[in-house]
């Protein structure tokens, strides 16, 4: 039997979670199901297992605005956040309308009769549902496989070898020399969690990354919530840490040499005296030309101080059966290599899309507003911000959907579709960042455009303008009744 819903959600995690939360708060009456792959709610948060996962950005921003986050510390370890988003979950009642085990893999739109049939895959059998609207929020991330370089030798190694994505439970690397392989986010947080246990941990790069020590504890927002309430105070604080992570990312852009003495002279502070640091903490590229990471409390540094941890800013020639060989001639020993060494990127989650019987080819469709697609109706996805917290942009595309399924009611149309016809408008990479998992796979996403509507915004200020407030009949958008349902005349 085919189950049919006002709204279809694929993903269950952070966004997926918010996404129905905003949905079920503007139409008790709607009907929506959620299909998530996976046995459990919170995606991401659920994905990652390594020592000490924790938020990259501040709660206040990661967390949704309908629900304030409450807990004492600002940057949050993973547990702490999964919890949070099965809280609101069972709160509102949306783990009901989950359906575990469901992997969306193909999705059909049909014209004629305004809505999508989706096949997912469940306990190896294709599961039909028909939906009015399709709403992924599936991430960008491929859940199946992170990504790891080919490492000469490595077949050699006589030690444990994990990427973070796929931890082990049972690993014990209690009194191990471990080397971590990598320097972006995930690195920095696995190194210094993992020297309570280690013999000592290595971090071994082939270039710096910019490095940004914050407190734990947002002290203007605990002092702000004992004196006004959760509610009243939380965005207050998410405002101000808004303002400040613009600020940072603003003045990164226009006066990069500023921010980089900045950060290099707050590194020097939290390093032993005669620390190398233009050899481990310099990078090569500008400020927020990839994001910056974040040590809570500055914990990285501080275990490089006690002893604990340290740096090797060098290439790998090869593996050797007790550890790694260096370009440089030296070698680290290992019993335990975490490859940190980055993830890979998929367009909604793999899904086939199809329209009026045509495949869509992702890449020559362009993304209106950064969550809706060029010739694919009654779609929406959630993208989040590369240079801010991805709740922040989520929850801003929930409440656009919002405002388009009200206006569809509200003016009797069945379809809406961006159609970009605009011959000045002229492509441009959907993520204009310079992370290496967003190069290795930029090519096979949609691209983004040289104007509005088309590009994708990374100010939240100016997104709140344009989606929570913006008209919805630009002109880019163009609507219709289903066949036979009465006049079919694109109105603009």
């Amino acid at each position: 039997m085919t189950d049919h819903v006002d709204v279809l959600i694929v993903g269950a995690g952070l966004s997926g979670v918010g996404a129905a939360h905003h949905l079920r708060t503007a139409f008790p009456r709607k009907t929506f199901t959620i299909l998530e792959a996976r046995e459990a709610i919170g995606g991401t948060w659920d994905l990652f297992r390594y020592p000490g996962v924790r938020s990259d950005s501040d709660m206040q921003t990661l967390g949704y605005r309908f629900r304030p986050w409450t807990d004492a510390k600002a940057i949050a370890d993973g547990p702490s956040i999964l919890r949070y988003v099965r809280d609101t979950a069972a709160d509102a009642g949306i783990d009901r309308f989950i359906r575990f085990g469901h992997k969306v893999v193909r999705a059909e739109w049909s014209t004629e009769d305004a809505r999508w049939t989706v096949t997912a895959e469940h306990d190896g059998k294709p599961v039909e549902l028909t939906a009015k609207f399709l709403y992924l929020c599936s991430g960008y991330y491929d859940y199946a496989a992170g990504h790891t370089p080919e490492f000469p030798g490595l077949e050699d190694f006589g030690g444990t070898v994990v990427h973070p994505q796929h931890w082990p439970e049972d690993l014990d690397y209690t009194g191990k020399k471990v080397v971590v392989i990598g320097s972006g986010a995930t690195a920095v947080t696995l190194v210094p969690a993992m020297t309570d246990r280690a013999a000592h941990v290595t971090m071994l790069q082939r270039s710096p990354t910019y490095i940004l020590s914050l407190p734990s504890e947002d002290a203007l927002a605990n002092r702000l919530r004992g004196l006004l309430g959760p509610r009243l105070a939380y965005p207050i604080a998410r405002w101000k840490n808004v303002a400040v992570s613009t600020l940072i990312y603003q003045l990164s852009r226009r006066r990069p040499g500023v921010v980089k003495r900045l950060i290099r002279k707050a590194a020097m502070k939290q390093l032993p005296p005669g620390y190398a640091v233009d050899t481990h903490f310099k990078p090569r590229y500008q400020p927020w030309d990839q994001r910056l990471c974040l040590v809570p409390d500055g914990d990285l540094f501080r275990s490089i101080k006690r002893g604990d941890a340290s740096i090797v800013t060098d290439r790998i020639a090869s593996f050797t059966t007790t550890g790694i060989r260096l370009e440089s001639g030296g070698e680290l020993e290992a019993d335990v290599v975490v490859t940190a060494t980055g993830l890979r990127l998929l367009a909604f989650g793999g899904i086939d899309l199809v329209v009026d019987g045509d495949p869509v080819k992702l890449p020559e469709t362009m993304a209106y507003k950064g969550m809706m697609l060029s010739g694919v109706p009654n779609f929406a996805f959630t993208i989040g911000y590369t240079n801010a917290s991805w709740t922040l942009k989520a929850d801003l595309v929930a409440e656009y959907v919002v405002r388009l399924l009200r206006h569809l009611d509200r003016h009797g149309h069945d379809q809406a579709v961006p159609v970009n016809d605009d011959p000045a408008v002229t492509e441009r990479p959907l993520l204009d960042f310079d992370a290496g998992y967003v190069l290795r796979s930029i090519d096979e996403f949609p691209k983004a455009g040289s104007r509005a509507p088309w590009q994708l915004g990374m100010s939240y200020a100016h997104d709140v303008v344009k989606l929570r407030h913006g008209r919805i009949d630009d002109g880019a958008l163009r609507f219709s009744r289903r066949r036979g349902a009465g006049a079919g005349r694109l109105s603009a």
